[in-house]
């Protein structure tokens, strides 16, 4: 039985028939500014969802398609102290944590604006979809601060050399630029979006969901561990995923197939 889904002040969850979760920033200005009170929302709505069995993938988006996420408060950090600031960072990378730790596949939908802790944010989904009218950038140090936090994946997922490009120069890229360097996996029009995100969904929420999720834990070991190491636990995962009846199921309709052509 699915759980009813609670009420969050900035994030509107929301679940289909397949287990497709979708999380929301909600109320938080017109570029889903994540001011602290949105962090901290956002971060209860992702571990709520995290403990979800149902869930067989989570859309992270904004609310509307000027931005997925057009920052982080800068009214707000102007105000800061040392302390604070610890405090304010600590709790994007509580948020960012708090998706990559959901146990099924996180798809980021990005329209628009997708800067600093927005594409820290969504370098910390598993799968990055853009529209052709998206902006992505790292502008921290034209207003003196560094970029941190999950700023750190972007040379795994970029490549050292246009991570410097961003974080050093402040500047911006296209779609078309982020896709060349690896950031997004595929690019839509902007009324094609949803499509996109749609085509990406339906093959997850149709496998098998213990081997999905079985995937994504081997897919961040790999990035982790030793080559060696990634064999061993992928002999591991391999011989776990038969503890199950989901590979019997699944293979089902591919060997009852090939049966009725033997019979024929």
């Amino acid at each position: 039985m699915t759980a009813p889904i609670p009420t969050f002040a900035h994030a509107l969850v929301t679940r289909d028939e397949r287990g497709v979760y979708t999380l929301q920033i909600h109320d938080a200005k017109s570029l889903n500014i994540l001011a602290s009170p949105v962090t901290l929302s956002l971060i209860e709505a992702a571990r709520w969802i995290a403990s979800q069995d149902d869930a067989r993938a989570v859309v992270i988006r904004g609310t509307g398609d000027k931005a997925f996420v057009g920052g982080a408060n800068i009214y707000e950090m102007a105000e800061l102290d040392p302390q604070g600031a610890r405090a304010f960072i600590t709790r994007l990378r509580d948020l960012c944590d708090a998706v990559a730790a959901i146990p099924a596949p996180t798809i980021a939908r990005i329209p628009g604006f997708c800067l600093g802790a927005g594409m820290e944010l969504a370098a910390a989904c598993d799968i990055r979809l853009g529209s052709t009218d998206a902006v992505f950038g790292m502008p921290e140090v034209r207003v003196g601060i560094p970029s941190v936090i999950h700023a750190v994946l972007l040379p795994a997922i970029i490549g050292p050399g246009p991570t410097n490009w961003l974080l050093l120069t402040g500047e911006t890229v296209n779609a078309a630029q982020a896709s060349q360097w690896g950031f997004l996996e595929f690019v839509s029009e902007p009324g094609e979006l949803d499509a996109l995100v749609e085509r990406t969904v339906a093959p997850i929420a149709e496998s098998g969901p213990l081997a999905v999720r079985s995937q994504k834990a081997l897919l961040r070991y790999w990035s982790e561990s030793t080559v060696e190491a990634g064999l061993d636990r992928s002999v591991a995962a391999f011989g776990e995923a038969f503890t199950t009846d989901e590979p019997r199921r699944y293979m089902a309709p591919f060997v009852n197939r090939k049966k009725r052509q033997e019979a024929k």
